[in-house]
């Protein structure tokens, strides 16, 4: 009994008393069991064994301690500074990044159009083919052996520099493969004597594979039947993919040394066939080259083979009248389709509302147009404006009612027209409708979809017995907005130097302090592409008195402590005497003693001018193609906008800060040469009347004298704080008005200034 006693008390603790003798005999296993010497010499610092000379000898040992075998004391360690020395960092290498995105990504274009023409029908046919295509494809090259020493206007002519056939095509495709075939995937080629429907090629190069090597046209026997294969006929064009052309690139010499032809398109064929073993095919991944020949003096309208419908090209066209006439047949064809389209997609928009969650209701009119503007708040709703056939009632000066003139007169007899028509195809052979007059008319621009109307018009009605009756029809129409396109423009570049002009007079020169603190800030201290120059106006007696008391002395002094903080920036100023602020007259001056292609931006001395606006500044203004009219933010009144309240530390650009100044003109961007050309233009009218330079400021001379891009729209990072200044009466009628404008728009807004208003009634009235 006591046994099993003892066994019950060492049960719990027994697996405690294993546990620890396993640990106690794994550890004396693990000791090294060396004789080692106490000598405290021995031991190395941190357990690293030395050598005799106190270098490092080996790793440590799993004891940390020196055995002494050698016999000989080592020395203590000694540890040893190695002083620092900064690596010298290699120059890194510039990134070259392309000029496009879709050049660095391999994104190439569709279609590359070749014309081959002649001295003799450049100007014939190959006009006229320009004029029917161009507009529809993006790139289109003409290629001639010798041409006269005028281009036609909008072409890009190439050429090789004889007459010879062969050499011309030899030439034409080697030019193609050295600037194009990085850029384009298909490459069509035809003569000026072909008629090309532009749409039609374009789709059909859609639907094929970009890779494959293929060579399409109208396939033709060689002459002789000795050649084996076909070549494609050069009447009617061809495609040749970019694999094909590159597959080609190689034997091109070969084929214009080895193979002789009296044809052009024969040469061009014997060489593929020979050298990138492909024929001519008309049809190819179930996409077919339609192609027609035309009879002599054969008139398009006329034509009703199915072929002659579907073909992408016409062959041979005699002369440029009726190269125009197929392309109006042709436009006809495309446009009756595209009604048909949209017809049919309407149709089909119908009956799936029918099953929609709201019915009929969800399809709304006109079917397929997006919805209309729905406003947020009362501020957002669209004005109508109203119109009669003779008057508007709604002017761009302001005042409640002027005369319908110019494009607006033109756009309401259109929307009559256009109403009458289509009630009379409503009605029809039932009644006949004839217009009266127009009641009420009302219009609005919604952004969303476009110009809508609403006509009240008086019409007289007959019916199929001759009975006729007045009755009143309201009408909806509306005219949507067109497909966007993508304009292409010059390419620019945010590197031009920009020079800075800001003509200071007497009322203006306490501004420009403040002026050169934010600039300096800006612009000299982040070392802006830009230069100032300081245009100092006189009128005749503060010029007679400069000498003596010099107006703008302070104004100079504080340039001077700019250029002495600023080692690096020169500040230039130029002195005028004036009786009139003219800014042509200004600018006469300024442009004579600069560059043709210097980049000016007209500034005021309220203007806070940033880095951000001169790049846009840069990209905006373009040459002999664009000028830029900024509109500033103006802010307000702050004693207006902010009455009772503490002013803030920065002013945020919002609605209740200030506003966009239509009215204002003075702030502008353009390049001397397109100045200068304009003033040129403008030179036989001053002639005859002088009064035009001060009647005129710079927007209105290249609005009404250039034939650039006068571009203006709004722009945030161009700011001006609030100052009153007076307008000068001696300015022209038209810019005195919207100096006065500009100045009353500042003020506030009307809520504001309908706020203060009531204040001061409710004061007045206690």
């Amino acid at each position: 009994m006591r046994f099993s006693m003892l066994i019950g008390l060492l049960r719990p603790i027994g697996p405690v008393i294993i546990g620890i003798s396993l640990g106690f005999t794994l550890s004396l296993l693990s000791v090294s069991w060396v004789e080692e010497s106490c000598d405290i010499n021995t031991i190395a610092d941190e357990g690293i064994v030395l050598s005799q000379d106190g270098s490092l000898k080996g790793a440590r040992r799993p004891n940390s301690i020196s055995t002494g075998n050698d016999g000989e004391e080592e020395e203590d360690f000694q540890p040893r500074v190695i002083p620092y020395k900064p690596v010298k960092q290699s120059q890194p290498k510039k990134l070259f990044r392309a000029k496009y995105i879709s050049t660095e990504l391999g994104i190439r274009e569709r279609l590359f159009v070749g014309i081959l023409t002649s001295k003799n029908t450049i100007n014939t046919l190959g006009v006229a083919v320009n004029r029917t295509i161009s507009h529809h494809l993006d790139n289109v090259v003409f290629f001639t052996g010798t041409r006269s020493r005028k281009i036609p206007h909008g072409m890009v002519v190439v050429t090789h520099g004889d007459e010879r056939l062969i050499w011309n095509m030899f030439q034409t495709i080697k030019y193609i493969l050295e600037h194009y075939i990085t850029e384009y995937d298909w490459f069509y080629l035809a003569q000026d004597d072909t008629y090309t429907q532009a749409d039609r090629i374009k789709a059909l190069v859609e639907h094929l594979s970009m890779d494959r090597v293929l060579y399409m046209g109208s396939p033709e026997e060689f002459i002789g039947g000795e050649m084996q294969g076909r070549y494609c006929h050069g009447g009617f064009g061809y495609l040749l993919s970019r694999s094909l052309l590159l597959r080609l690139q190689l034997f091109l010499e070969n084929c214009r040394n080895d193979i002789l032809s009296a044809r052009h398109d024969e040469w061009l064929g014997r060489c593929i066939i020979d050298y990138a073993d492909t024929n001519c095919v008309e049809e190819f991944e179930g996409q077919k080259y339609y192609y027609y020949e035309m009879g002599k003096n054969s008139d398009p309208s006329k034509e009703d083979n199915v072929q002659f419908k579907n073909a992408l090209t016409v062959h041979p066209v005699s002369d440029p009248e009726q190269m125009y006439r197929l392309h109006k047949h042709f436009t006809e064809i495309e446009l009756q389709k595209t009604y048909e389209e949209i017809k049919k997609l309407q149709v089909e928009i119908k009956n799936v509302s029918v099953v929609a969650f709201e019915g009929n209701r969800s399809a709304l009119w006109p079917v397929g147009i997006n919805p209309p503007f729905e406003p947020k708040t009362r501020f957002e709703v669209l004005r109508w404006d109203y119109f009669t056939e003779d008057k508007v009632y709604s002017c761009i000066d302001g005042s409640s009612k002027c005369e319908l003139r110019g494009i607006d007169k033109l756009d309401v007899a259109d929307v009559i027209e256009t109403a009458m028509g289509e009630l009379n195809k409503k009605y029809k052979p039932v009644l006949h409708l004839k217009k009266q007059q127009l009641i009420n008319g009302y219009r609005r621009f919604d952004p969303t979809r476009g110009m809508e109307y609403t006509l009240d018009l008086q019409l007289e009605v007959v019916n199929q017995k001759g009975h006729s009756r007045s009755i009143t029809k309201r009408v909806h129409l509306v005219r949507p907005l067109s497909r966007i396109e993508i304009i292409p423009m010059p390419y620019v570049t945010e590197a031009t130097r920009v020079h800075i002009i800001l003509p200071v007079t007497l009322q203006g020169r306490e501004q420009v302090q403040q002026f050169l603190e934010v600039y300096a800030t800006n612009a000299f201290e982040t070392s802006e592409n830009a230069i100032l120059t300081f245009l100092f106006i006189y009128d005749t007696i503060e010029a007679q008195q400069v000498n003596q008391n010099d107006i703008f002395a302070s104004v100079k002094a504080q340039i001077g402590v700019y250029e002495h903080r600023y080692p690096t920036v020169k500040i230039p100023w130029i002195s005028v005497k004036s009786e009139s602020p003219s800014q042509i007259k200004f600018m006469d001056i300024i442009s004579k003693k600069h560059p043709v292609d210097t980049l000016f931006f007209i500034a005021t001395v309220k203007t806070s001018i940033n880095s951000e606006f001169l790049n846009r500044c840069r990209m905006n203004s373009i040459n002999n193609w664009q000028v830029f009219f900024p509109i500033h933010f103006q802010y307000y009144n702050p004693d207006i906008a902010y009455h009772n309240q503490p002013l803030p530390s920065m002013m945020d650009l919002v609605k209740e800060s200030g506003h966009f100044d239509r009215s204002s003109f003075t702030e502008a961007c353009f390049y001397n040469s397109d100045y200068m050309a304009t003033r040129t233009r403008m030179s036989s009218d001053v002639q005859e009347n002088e009064e035009i330079l001060e009647n005129l400021d710079i927007y209105d001379m290249f609005v009404k004298y250039s034939g650039l891009h006068v571009f203006r729209a709004v722009e945030p990072a161009l700011h001006q704080k609030y100052s009153y200044q007076p307008c000068n009466p001696r300015l022209s009628e038209d810019i005195y008005q919207r100096c006065v404008q500009s100045t009353l728009d500042s003020l506030g807004s009307r809520s504001q200034l309908a706020m203060l208003l009531f204040e001061q009634e409710q004061g007045n009235s206690t």
